[in-house]
């Protein structure tokens, strides 16, 4: 829980930040939520079958110049990954708290693009194996992860957004195997 609060802080206070620098410009923030498709690459090679979930919580949206701001986020999301194979099937659910800060640029009034990093911390963890033999493995992961996301998006005029974001996650899920988070996110945003 403590983590949790730490998360919180962190946000309101880069928000408090960004928006002490930019006064006198557009801010914004509000609420955002959408779909997810999360998989997990293994050594670079394989990647696994995708894990169906969800993403929501708040973001804060400060103009840095006409056509470029800086926007932070902290989300609840549902990641992990399934493996299927002729025996059934083995479910990893990891759900995170993540924090992107993002960098959107508008090449015109309502569309952008976003790059930016993010930090992740696992809240949850739970494994899952439908099939004639029950497994006595237990993975461990690693409770923090990190990585880069790419998007874009469009801003409608009444401030909804609608966007896909790619996370590429770059922290070692396990310590020893070399598997890496991948999550698609597909979006809608309101500004309050």
């Amino acid at each position: 829980m403590k983590k949790t609060y730490l998360a919180l802080a962190l946000f309101f206070g880069v928000l408090s930040v960004s928006h002490s620098q930019n006064q006198g410009r557009k801010t914004s923030g509000g609420i955002k939520g959408g779909y997810n498709l999360a998989a997990v690459s293994f050594d670079g090679d394989a990647e696994t079958d995708q894990r169906h979930g969800f993403h929501i919580g708040v973001y804060g949206e400060s103009f840095v110049s006409q056509n470029i701001s800086i926007q932070p986020e902290l989300l609840y999301s549902q990641q992990g990954y399934e493996i299927k194979d002729s025996g059934g099937t083995f479910k990893q659910k990891l759900d995170y708290i993540n924090f992107p800060v993002m960098l959107k640029v508008y090449p015109s009034n309502n569309f952008f693009l976003e790059a930016g990093p993010q930090i992740g911390l696992a809240i949850s963890h739970k494994e899952e194996y439908d099939g004639f033999i029950s497994s006595s493995q237990k993975y461990d992961p690693n409770s923090f992860d990190w990585g880069m996301n790419f998007g874009a998006g469009f801003k409608t005029n009444s401030a909804v957004s609608f966007g896909v974001r790619y996370h590429l996650g770059l922290g070692d899920l396990y310590d020893s195997s070399k598997a890496y988070n991948r999550v698609w996110h597909f979006y809608v945003g309101f500004d309050l």
